[in-house]
């Protein structure tokens, strides 16, 4: 892959200081917290190449900036609809899609998403795919939970999970 120039912002939110990675287009290509900045590194080198980003500051804030801010206000709506750009695998990119299609408020096991997307015996590498998304909250990871409704390992902690969705039931509920 020929090398690709994207901003970075740094944004704080409810949850801890998140890294936001644009291109020119403004299409996100990743999202996630600071604490786990090696981890975001390390899925930008697996699906561009391993020398293939540079990253540059932010010049002014992003559209994704200002959606996440109205998110964590309680407008869920301000992020379904971000452009996103993701270099997955077919099957990964199916499964990040249906995870934008879960609802705010609403969680569902691995084993369900599998049967939505077609592959109901799938839970397993649903769950793989789930781990590997390298945009946090736009693409709501979050809503993915154990068969036994128990929160399940989450790249920015059980506790963000947790918060994430208690913030979107809360909301939900009073909206």
């Amino acid at each position: 892959m020929s090398d690709q120039t994207f901003s970075l912002e740094r944004v704080d939110t409810p949850t801890g200081a998140m890294l936001i990675i644009t291109d020119d287009e403004q299409r996100l290509r990743a999202l996630d917290w600071e604490d786990h900045e090696p981890r975001m590194m390390k899925l930008l080198r697996r699906y561009y190449g391993a020398n293939a980003v540079r990253l540059c500051e932010a010049s002014r804030p992003s559209a994704v900036s200002r959606s996440l801010a109205a998110y964590f206000d309680g407008d869920f709506e301000a992020v379904t609809n971000l452009p996103i750009a993701t270099n997955g695998s077919d099957f990964q990119r199916t499964v990040w899609d249906a995870l934008r299609r879960i609802p705010a408020g609403h969680s569902i096991s691995y084993g369900t998403l599998a049967a939505r997307i077609g592959r109901p015996t799938a839970a397993r590498a649903v769950g793989l795919a789930n781990g590997a998304n390298p945009i946090a909250i736009v693409v709501p990871c979050h809503r993915v939970i154990g068969a036994d409704a128990s929160l399940t390992g989450y790249g920015g902690g059980l506790d963000r999970k947790r918060w994430l969705l208690a913030h979107e039931s809360a909301s939900a509920a009073a909206g």
